[in-house]
């Protein structure tokens, strides 16, 4: 059982990997999920942003409506995680450079 579901999470990461636009990632996401589960991915994305760029939980409740649950489970993965939000933000950072370039 737990192999299906390796094999099934390696297929979805496969097949992210190869959109390559925001529109093209919008569309799947949007057959993909639910709009529930598309609001907890994005909500927790910003969360991840906000705490990024050094705001505190009161001011992230505010602007996002999320839980202090849900801003704290966040923080642990941005402090202790496997590095996903650090790889994102990067290359968020980089291509922001080169715009202004």
């Amino acid at each position: 059982m737990k192999e299906n579901k390796t094999k099934n999470a390696e297929f979805l990461f496969e097949v992210m990997s190869k959109l390559r636009t925001p529109e093209e990632c919008r569309i799947v996401f949007e057959d993909l999920c639910t709009i529930k589960e598309v609001e907890a991915i994005s909500q927790r994305l910003y969360v991840a942003k906000l705490l990024h760029e050094k705001h505190v939980y009161n001011d992230i409740v505010k602007m996002t409506g999320a839980s202090t649950a849900t801003i704290s489970r966040v923080n642990r993965s941005l402090q202790s995680g496997s590095g996903g939000y650090d790889v994102v933000f990067k290359r968020l950072t980089q291509e922001t450079k080169q715009e202004h370039e």
